[in-house]
């Protein structure tokens, strides 16, 4: 037996970052999905996680864990997708380093991933937004700071790890205020404040107190706010909107649906998807796609912009023999 506990820290401690180069997001991934694979074959097993060895993580336990995921976890085939492909990244690597375990490796990676709807993204109106924002008390310390994340993560389109790794170093709030975030993939981008955001960032930095933390939103204790922290804040003034807004009573709002928010809002100010993508800092304008399919306008216009075919105009006229069959028929049936 192959004990699973050294390959796994060489695999998350050298391969990953040193030799292919992922940040430390896209390995927090990896190692979220193998906390969760380890725990689900430790229970399986009968051991304790440091105990499992690697013949143990064949394809019938990878099969069990990925209904686990769906069944007891609520986890939709997205994620139960995300997480085989960490699974299978891991076996590519086992499989150079102990040929011994080459027809094991090749039954997991011949799992198929599991097809999906494509729906329509979750998103908030224009004034389902303006309750959200206006739900905090920006004369307390803690409403200042939500109100200034909650609006930034909503206009700059900006993902949850965005908002909160945003540094102090990367704001601009001089006369042209902007930030640069360091997003995903290590793709860069540089976009300009509205003048509402930037005044809610001064407002909550004029109130933040000197911390160690490097980042623009701190919690109560002056650390680094993290993700389920802002979950926690935007479930809450989510809540308080809800008694303004009957739209949001009952609904759960995550923090990318400020994301999707942001880019529909935005789609329909400018009907251009190359600005969207460009904002919301997508590789690949195939994936801001995705927001065509919410804008009804964009369908509309397309609609208008087709000359229906002349069609010849004329109206049908029942025969008498036709009219008389059909008023006996409905005598007959009240009588």
């Amino acid at each position: 037996m192959t004990a699973l506990a050294p390959i796994i820290a060489q695999f998350m401690q050298d391969y990953l970052p040193r030799q292919r180069g992922f940040s430390t997001l896209s390995s927090e991934t990896y190692a979220h999905a193998f906390k969760l694979l380890f725990q689900f074959a430790a229970r399986r097993v009968g051991s304790s996680p440091s105990q499992l060895s690697i013949e143990q993580l064949d394809a019938p336990l990878i099969l069990a864990f990925l209904d686990h995921l769906e069944t007891d976890r609520g986890n939709g085939a997205t994620s139960r997708n995300a997480r085989l492909a960490a699974i299978k990244s891991f076996m590519r690597f086992v499989e150079y380093q102990y040929p011994a375990l080459l027809a094991q490796v090749a039954q997991i990676r011949a799992i198929p991933t599991k097809r999906c709807e494509n729906k329509l993204v979750q998103h908030l109106s224009k004034d389902e937004v303006q309750a959200v924002l206006n739900a905090p008390d920006v004369t307390t310390r803690l409403g200042a700071r939500d109100r200034a994340m909650m609006h930034l993560c909503f206009a700059g389109g900006l993902r949850v790890s965005e908002l909160v790794g945003a540094a102090l170093t990367d704001l601009v709030l001089g006369q042209a205020p902007s930030l640069l975030v360091r997003g995903k993939g290590r793709k860069h981008r540089h976009f300009p404040l509205w003048k509402q955001t930037a005044s809610d960032l001064r407002a909550w930095l004029a109130v933040r107190g000197l911390t160690p933390a490097p980042e623009i939103f701190v919690n109560a204790e002056g650390r680094a706010m993290t993700r389920s922290g802002f979950e926690y804040v935007l479930d809450k003034h989510v809540v308080k909107a809800s008694q303004h807004c009957p739209s949001l009573v009952g609904r759960s709002v995550s923090p990318h649906q400020l994301r999707h928010s942001c880019a529909v809002i935005m789609l329909e100010a400018t009907r251009d998807i190359r600005k969207v993508a460009l904002w919301l800092g997508h590789a690949d304008i195939r994936t801001t796609e995705t927001y065509l399919r919410v804008d009804a306008a964009q369908k509309l216009e397309a609609v208008e912009a087709v000359i229906p075919p002349e069609l010849r105009r004329g109206k049908f006229k029942a025969p008498d023999a036709l009219i008389a069959m059909l008023m006996t028929g409905r005598k007959n049936t009240l009588t």
